[in-house]
């Protein structure tokens, strides 16, 4: 392969140049059982554990897996080492005749989820969106509950349920109850709705009863994926009064097949936003920017090709660390592949909802699409969410994309 053709030859300002280096899993059509290891660059991906092999790495071990979690449970200085190693691989010229015949184009290859989902968690943490939820089902009363803005509310999911980008969505059904229903009916859901999130995966675990502080997030958590949490707005009315989210939203989480290592997004760290009341100590990050985590990460989410929305997570109130210090306050443990979501990301503007929900106003004023209005999902509509952050120097960090279909109920 020639340098002028070659896939390392990136154009300017390419959102997966050698600054970004998402990690995935993949197969080829030739051996569809096999999964790899992949990390993009550009629109190409490096089977990791060959190169490792190729060059003599003693990352192998590592990258030389059916999926991530060896990797992720490796913790923080063997994430770095190893990045610092294929940034290497992929930059430095001597590496070129060994690394280039490893690169696959990424329409060649299917993506797998890149890691095995232990718990999955669904937090709740954009103020904007808890506030246009609250004026939507309590017109009358305080938009936000009392405990909002003390505590990083959120409930616990089903992993079993999480798919990569790609994957159908088989409209749920359930049990609906309006207020002028004299009793529930069971059917499939007629408010199938999305929510824009971001996903923080965990590598490292923690010991039962030992909670883990502020200070330690990036100890544990090893990068994060777009998310889009499929809720049924109708099926969940009717359950959730008292314990909270259950059928509703069990059916399926979809998240992207990449994930971007922490260590890429330094040049998206923000501080946290001020505060209206004083945190307890535990969830205190007084808007330090090293304790805060904050991210500036921007959204888009389409419908059938027709953007819809493009929500800012650096309006979140909580923040990643908060809400993993909360997870555990109560000494929950922590386990490699653990996943738990933002919530829906929504921005003060009406164009930056990152719900249906929202975006009509619970279905009292539709989209206007191309292919007609949309109050909730039909069968059909293909919804996707992809995203980008600040890099070093200018650049940009792409984020993947996750997309899902909605096909009828079953």
């Amino acid at each position: 392969m020639s340098e002028q053709s070659s896939p390392l030859d990136l154009a300017e300002g390419d959102p997966f140049g050698p600054h970004n280096l998402p990690y995935g899993v993949f197969s080829t059509p030739d051996h569809p059982e096999d999964r790899r290891i992949g990390v993009r660059i550009g629109n190409h991906v490096l089977d990791a554990g060959a190169a490792a092999h190729a060059l003599g790495s003693p990352y192998e071990q590592l990258l030389a897996q059916p999926d991530l979690t060896a990797l992720l449970a490796a913790g923080r200085t063997a994430w770095r080492d190893v990045r610092r190693a294929l940034t290497a691989w992929v930059t430095v010229p001597a590496h070129r005749s060994a690394i280039e015949p490893l690169l696959r184009p990424i329409e060649s290859v299917t993506l797998h989820l890149p890691y095995k989902v232990a718990d999955y968690v669904d937090f709740y943490a954009s103020e904007h969106h808890a506030t246009n939820v609250g004026k939507i089902f309590r017109p009358n009363g305080d938009a936000l509950t009392p405990n909002w803005k003390h505590l990083p509310i959120g409930y616990h999911g089903r992993s079993g349920t999480v798919v990569v980008s790609g994957t159908d969505v088989v409209r749920p059904s359930g049990q609906r109850k309006t207020p002028a229903d004299a009793a529930p009916v069971f059917g499939p859901s007629l408010k199938l709705d999305i929510e824009a999130e971001v996903g923080f995966v965990v590598g490292v675990g923690s010991e039962r009863g030992r909670p883990v502080p502020l200070g330690d997030f990036r100890d544990h958590v090893f990068g994060l994926s777009l998310l889009n949490d499929w809720s049924a707005r109708d099926i969940q009315a009717w359950e959730y009064v008292p314990l909270g989210p259950f059928l509703g939203k069990s059916f399926a989480t979809s998240v992207s097949a990449w994930v971007t290592p922490l260590e890429a997004l330094e040049a998206a760290r923000i501080a946290s936003p001020a505060r209206d009341f004083p945190l307890l100590p535990y969830l205190e990050d007084a808007g330090d920017k090293e304790e805060s985590c904050g991210l500036d990460l921007r959204i888009s989410v389409a419908i059938n090709g027709q953007l819809v929305a493009e929500p800012p997570f650096a309006t979140m109130y909580w923040t990643a660390a908060q809400m993993l210090a909360h997870m555990t306050v109560n000494g929950a443990s922590l386990r490699t592949g653990d996943l738990y979501g933002s919530g829906t990301v929504s921005g003060v503007e009406p164009g930056q909802r990152g719900s249906l929900l929202e975006l009509t106003w619970n279905g009292r004023d539709p989209l206007d699409l191309p292919d007609g209005k949309r109050a909730f999902l039909e069968d059909g509509d293909t919804v996707t969410m992809t995203a980008w952050a600040p890099g070093p120097d200018g650049t940009r960090v792409g984020l993947g994309e996750v997309t899902g279909r909605i096909v009828p109920s079953a």
